[in-house]
């Protein structure tokens, strides 16, 4: 049977069943009142009878096929719609609610908008977990096999020849390292993309936040004939933040600004003004390194992403820390900002929400 001819089917099957009954109520009633208080003969009765149910029957029918056949064709729609996973604007979804048809239909649109919102919602979260584990495997690859390539190498002798094992060996915990990592900042990211991870928000002191970060990282620094410099502010200056989640920003954009930076070089943290709104301030991360294509600037924060893959990989590099970075300052409802220019270096800023008055 086909769709036209179910709706058709269906139309007749609610107005007869509504026309019916009150025509045969109505032609007894009537009958009855003439019996009692007429004189008509029974034929009679019975061919009157027979008229006002024929015509009560036709006069409700129509009724009820104009009344009802636009908002039952909308039902229909709605549910087979649903049903095939095709979700539409409707624009027949009654505003003021006359009768239970009306809530029926008003409710079978809103369910369909959640329906649609929901699959919506699920085919993101299916994508994502595509895309994760495609980009996970891809990355997983490089350190596995070259642990595996290292360790083969031993077994077939090269564990006895002073010359190489060691260095091996060595090569072998970069690897074993650089996996230790990627896991954390995968499981960090997973945790971030998904919800998991709520934010602690509550006021702090800005520049404790800032020297306690630099502090940890001087050792690194040093070693990477970087300078961190430390631009001063008011160590009065209050913000409403995750501590934590902050110091975590703040690692991941100085060790970015020391990973892509060139020897001499050196990464700055400060804080400015933030003209747009008063109440904001912007804590950037300034260095003397490699800087971005314009066209890659849009896809630094993407997972996985690198601007240098070879730089990146030697130095430890994931991919995922400033995926982490816009995470973070998403979920606290701020913003990320990104300049920079090839071989003149980077500027990474965040706004951040003062507590305090104190200018910068």
């Amino acid at each position: 049977m086909s769709s036209s001819d179910s709706k058709k089917r269906l139309f007749s099957s609610i107005s007869i069943r509504t026309a019916f009954p009150s025509a045969l109520i109505l032609a007894v009633i009537i009958s009855a009142f003439l019996f009692l208080f007429t004189s008509l003969p029974v034929l009679q009765l019975i061919g009157l009878g027979a008229a006002v149910f024929m015509l009560s029957f036709l006069t409700v029918y129509t009724i009820s096929v104009r009344l009802h056949k636009k908002r039952i064709e909308t039902l229909y729609k709605i549910v087979k719609n649903i049903s095939r996973k095709k979700f539409k604007d409707y624009n027949s979804n009654p505003e003021v609610v006359k009768d239970e048809l009306d809530l029926l239909m008003q409710r079978s649109v809103r369910a369909s908008d959640t329906v649609s919102k929901e699959l919506t919602r699920l085919n993101k979260i299916e994508n994502y977990r595509k895309e994760f584990i495609g980009d996970i495997s891809h990355e997983l690859k490089t350190p596995i096999f070259a642990i595996q390539g290292f360790i083969e190498t031993l077994l077939n002798g090269a564990v006895h020849d002073d010359n190489v094992n060691e260095v091996f060996l060595k090569k072998t915990m970069r690897n074993v390292n650089r996996l230790i990592y990627l896991t954390n900042d995968l499981m960090e990211i997973s945790r971030l993309e998904t919800g998991e991870l709520k934010s602690n928000i509550k006021d702090m002191y800005l520049r404790d936040v800032v020297l306690d970060v630099v502090e940890s990282l001087q050792y690194k620094a040093q070693k990477e004939n970087i300078e961190i410099r430390v631009k001063d502010f008011d160590k009065n200056i209050q913000v409403r933040a995750d501590r934590n989640q902050v110091k975590q920003v703040l690692i991941n954009l100085i060790e970015n600004g020391m990973k892509y930076n060139k020897p001499g070089g050196f990464v700055e943290i400060g804080v400015t003004d933030y003209k747009k709104k008063k109440d904001k301030l912007l804590l950037y991360v300034k260095d003397t390194g490699i800087g971005i294509e314009k066209e890659d600037l849009k896809r630094v924060t993407e997972r996985f992403f690198r601007v240098d893959k070879s730089r990146s990989r030697e130095k430890g590099g994931t991919g995922l820390g400033l995926a982490i970075v816009k995470h973070i300052v998403e979920a606290h409802g701020e913003k990320l900002f990104i300049e920079s220019s090839p071989e003149e270096g980077s500027t990474f800023s965040i706004t951040l929400t003062q507590t305090s008055p104190v200018l910068v």
